[in-house]
């Protein structure tokens, strides 16, 4: 806990779900969380209300990540604000789930605009604070399904892995500071993600005996920022296909293409 106390975190995506109840864990742990998101209205009441229940500073400035030119101008806001940012945590991101043959283009074209060149863009503006005090943390938020593809979502499951290697590539090339890298895999979640992702409501009808609770999520996540490490994968079971599809790729494909097209 102490390893938070006056902590500054930045978090995209926070208007809701896990971005959300990662700012309200936070604060109750001391540190000064900053939202960032595109509904300003949401991030004035989630400001609000943290600042009344932790008594901790809670900035929010209006982004949309994808603007590469608005992440410049409010990163510059937020540093002028505060001294430095210790921790950034690049949570903004959406998925729309389609076979390929019908996905829109543009949509893919949005996906990879918010999930990889707007976590990129975020990254890009604390990265000098961070190499001139040699310290900091970085924690990208990407999915089980950029470890793992699966039937019909294949633009979502491309940008995730663009994150993971953008991810670890990055990770190495920090290897000689003492600024952590992180990347954290859910699995699918109980969010307003999938009111995007999944228009059909299909797949969650599918897969929600294995969906995890966001609160939990966040739980796991705020200890990741307490004790860094290179990877948290939720649930741990589920990575396990993963490991199998790395060592066994053909027998992988049969045994579990089954179970992975809920879609």
């Amino acid at each position: 806990m102490k390893k938070l106390k006056n902590k500054t975190i930045v978090i995209t995506g926070a208007s809701s779900g896990i971005g959300e109840k990662v700012a309200r864990k936070v604060a109750e742990k001391g540190a000064t969380p900053i939202l960032l998101a595109r509904s300003s209205d949401k991030l004035e009441k989630i400001s609000k209300e943290i600042k009344e229940d932790f008594s901790v500073t809670c900035l929010y400035f209006q982004l949309d990540v994808s603007d590469t030119k608005q992440v410049k101008r409010e990163f510059d806001k937020i540093l002028h604000e505060v001294s430095s940012i210790d921790i950034l945590i690049n949570n903004a991101g959406f998925g729309i789930f389609d076979a390929f043959h019908e996905a829109s283009l543009d949509e893919i074209d949005r996906m990879f605009k918010v999930n990889v060149l707007g976590l990129m863009a975020c990254t890009k503006q604390v990265l000098p604070s961070m190499l001139e005090k040699n310290t900091g943390h970085i924690v990208n938020i990407a999915s089980q399904a950029g470890k793992l593809a699966t039937p019909k979502s294949s633009g979502y499951s491309a940008s995730k892995h663009a994150v993971l290697g953008f991810t670890n590539s990055l990770r190495l090339e920090l290897s000689k500071t003492d600024i952590y890298i992180s990347a954290v895999n859910p699995g699918p979640i109980e969010t307003k993600f999938f009111e995007t992702a999944d228009r059909s409501g299909s797949y969650v009808e599918n897969v929600k005996k294995y969906m995890l609770q966001s609160d939990k999520v966040a739980d796991k996540i705020v200890q990741l920022l307490i004790n860094p490490k290179r990877e948290l994968n939720i649930p741990k079971w589920m990575n396990f296909g993963n490991k199998l599809y790395n060592l066994f790729p053909g027998i992988a494909d049969k045994l579990i293409a089954p179970f992975l097209d809920r879609k």
